[in-house]
């Protein structure tokens, strides 16, 4: 019975559409106490004293706890550089710092949530302020002000990649373009802010319900801080209300189980409940890294890119979170999908005193690919030869060796999409190449209309030797026929329709109609440990670890052995890191692969940059169920245009100017491009299960490279930072046309 390849109805379409499916906010417990908790409100300080009587001796105020109350007091998904709350009293060295506004430095339980933030409000810090860095240029340069007094530097990460002669390569160019770019912060804004509630359960399992992207390190790093064995800690996933990357740090998964096991221990067995606001939401998570990227690319005159030298600067913020993981992928992604045979690269994460940040949908691959494909269009343009034709020349095709020294995976299918997105964007192909005809203009003559092209390669999975793995547990229950399928796995629904796919793909294997599969999923106590929802991983890991259970049951159940139980692990081909010296590596496992034309319209007299057509042609290898893979390139695209045109966050002095959705604008139904086409194309992916390709990060990395190319198309203006806000627009349309008027 086939079900790949259908757009099946989503698993939890009905009680999402109803208001029937709970999230962790919507989750009430008899009994249940309110949490609130003290951020430190300023961006770098030491803790010399917390007073906290008169919270607690507020009527209502059930406990107060600080940094002596943590157990082990840090955490930190790559190095366990923070502490869990800020303050004296701790077992961690420098934990009575804090390093940016959102560090947590006291928690308040009470009977109400209004006595908890009035108890929050009554909690008296001193604080002796330190210097504040929030450069991450002048921090990388300056360690004058170290923000963790234990690191000799503010630099925390350092990748470098040697290929070739790249002096010699420029030597011989043709023609050589420099720039530097500089990408933007970017609030992840899921609709469902930070919300959770922790308990002690019936096996007096320290247990709390909260919305993540990874049951089992949620567990891990809640055990660790609290000093606790795995099995005495539970990681509950109810619904979730979007996570974009958002939700693979701590939020209020440690301080929710903390408050629980506390009280306890003083004979409270009451559930803890918190739900930040926005503004806690806002500040107290991690965002998009901002990056600097300076660029330097020779080519011939035929249009063969021959060198590429980068230097690359992530602003980490106050701790690393996923930082190195994310330099990583920009570091390989910033020379794009081509063959370049000489290539120099040098890559720093840098401490400062802004908001953490971390991982959020491309991970790394944006800030990379705007700067590779600015520099291919900007080569384009001064080679005379198309961007399509130029990338053409140069992508990277089967055995051709990456930055790093070693092919790509088998599968490689970047050119064909390339044609594709051309085609469908306008373009035509004659025996002298790739060419695109005039853009047709709008009757306002003070609108411009232009198209821009770009394309880009994402990884799938975790990246450079990390470990990577993914369990799943099916059991097949019936007599003489199989009744149904019962399918444990610990893989997130974060709003992408994993579940429904991994019911599809359980469906396909066992050959059962999909409703006689029963899922259980994202439950620390009833799955195995499924790794990240994160990396584009998710339906390409559970997919081969289903089907590896699925297999096994089906054996089982010829042999008689019902109910049939098998547990299989997924072990992909290893990768392997940076050499230190050389960069050489196999970073990834497998790719996917993404292309765009985007049609834009500028007004002159306003700035205002509109996205009226976007092209999206992406390899997913097979698309398990079109619809959800149709929804997720409109989706990616529609975030990607407000990152490229419209989402602001601004910090000034470690402090967020921009804490709520009325300041920090994100696109609404009114701002989205007026039609984006998905084309999906199917070049099977031999690992992947049925062919498929992770593909959900894929759509967002070109969409601002392609804008911006729309816009000098349109204005005869580059632009070489964002978002292409109005004010920003107009700024600079202004100061070329007095520039013009001089020159005249």
């Amino acid at each position: 019975m086939q079900t790949l390849g259908k757009s099946v109805k989503r698993v939890d379409a009905v009680s999402k559409v109803t208001g029937e499916a709970k999230y962790p906010g919507d989750i009430d417990l008899p009994g249940q106490l309110y949490m609130k908790i003290l951020f430190a409100n300023r961006p770098h300080a030491i803790i010399h004293n917390i007073d906290t009587s008169a919270a607690e001796a507020l009527p209502g105020v059930v406990a107060v706890f600080t940094a002596k109350d943590v157990p082990v007091n840090e955490y930190g998904l790559i190095m366990p550089d923070q502490p869990v709350l800020c303050g004296p009293g701790s077992n961690k060295a420098f934990a009575d710092r804090v390093r940016f506004v959102g560090d947590q430095v006291a928690l308040v339980v009470a009977e109400s949530e209004a006595i908890a933030a009035q108890g929050r409000d009554l909690i008296q810090v001193d604080y002796e302020d330190l210097p504040v860095v929030t450069d991450h240029l002048r921090a990388m340069r300056d360690n004058s002000v170290l923000l963790h007094p234990d690191r000799d530097s503010n630099i925390f990460c350092h990748y470098r990649i040697r290929k070739g002669d790249v002096e010699k390569a420029f030597a011989e160019a043709d023609v050589i373009v420099e720039g530097e770019y500089r990408t933007p912060a970017q609030e992840h804004a899921y609709l469902q802010p930070e919300a959770g509630i922790g308990y002690i359960d019936e096996e007096g399992r320290v247990t709390v319900v909260v919305a993540g992207q990874w049951t089992h390190e949620d567990q891990e790093q809640i055990a660790h801080a609290l000093g606790l064995p795995l099995e005495q800690v539970r990681v509950i996933y109810p619904a979730i209300g979007g996570a974009f990357g958002g939700r693979e740090d701590m939020s209020v998964q440690i301080v929710l189980a903390l408050a629980a096991w506390r009280l306890q221990q003083r004979g409270i067995l009451r559930p803890v409940k918190i739900i930040w606001s926005r503004e806690e939401s806002i500040i107290g998570h991690h965002k998009r890294h901002p990056y600097y990227l300076k660029a330097r690319w020779g080519a011939t005159r035929q249009g063969k890119v021959i060198a590429a030298e980068m230097e690359v600067v992530a602003d980490g913020g106050a701790y690393a979170y996923t930082s190195t993981k994310v330099l990583g992928n920009a570091t390989l992604m910033c020379t794009g999908p081509y063959e370049i045979p000489n290539v120099k690269v040098d890559s720093y994460a840098v401490y400062t005193n802004n908001l953490p940040n971390g991982a959020f949908r491309g991970f790394g691959g944006p800030q990379g690919a705007f700067a590779a494909e600015m520099q291919m269009n900007r080569l384009a343009e001064a080679l005379g030869i198309d961007p399509v034709e130029l990338r053409l020349r140069n992508v990277l095709r089967e055995g051709a060796l990456l930055s790093v020294g070693t092919p790509l995976p088998k599968g490689v299918s970047i050119a064909q999409v390339v044609e594709k997105a051309a085609r469908e964007g306008g373009w035509q192909q004659s025996a002298e190449g790739w060419t695109r005809s005039p853009v047709s203009q709008p009757v306002e003559s003070h609108k411009r209309r232009g198209i821009g092209f770009a394309c880009a390669f994402k990884n799938v999975g975790f990246s450079f030797g990390a470990p990577e793995n993914c369990w799943a547990i099916v059991e097949l229950h019936g007599k003489a026929e199989i009744d149904h399928a019962v399918v444990r796995h610990a893989g997130a629904e974060v709003g992408q329709g994993s579940h429904t796919v991994f019911a599809q793909m359980a469906a396909e294997a066992l050959g059962l109609p999909m409703e006689r599969i029963h899922l259980v999923v994202s439950d620390t106590a009833h799955t195995l440990n499924s790794g990240s929802v994160s990396a584009s991983r998710m339906t390409f890991m559970a997919g081969n670890a289903i089907r590896g259970a699925c297999e096994q049951a089906l054996e089982r159940w010829r042999a008689e052995d019902r109910p049939a139980i098998a547990t299989y692990q997924y072990r992909p081909p290893r990768t392997t890191p940076y050499d230190p010296q050389t960069g050489k590596s196999e970073p990834n496992f497998a790719y996917g692969y993404v292309a765009q034309a985007a049609e834009v319209e500028v007004d002159m007299e306003t700035g205002h940059v509109k996205i009226i057509n976007l092209v999206s042609a992406d390899d997913v290898g097979k698309a398990i169920n079109p619809q959800q893979v149709r929804g997720q390139i409109e989706g990616a695209v529609v975030q990607a245009a407000g990152y490229a045109i419209l989402e602001k966050f601004v910090q000034q002095d470690g402090y967020v100017q921009t804490q709520h959705l009325s300041t920090y604008l994100i696109p609404t139904v009114l701002d989205v491009p007026d039609q984006v086409k998905p084309v999906i194309m199917e070049f099977p992916d031999p690992i992947g299960p049925w062919g498929a390709r992770g593909m959900a990060e894929m759509p967002f990395l070109p969409v601002a490279p392609a804008v911006v190319a729309a816009v000098r198309d349109a204005t005869g203006v580059w632009f070489f930072d964002f978002p292409l806000t109005p004010d920003r627009v107009l700024r600079e349309l202004d100061s070329r046309s007095v520039m013009t008027s001089r020159q005249a």
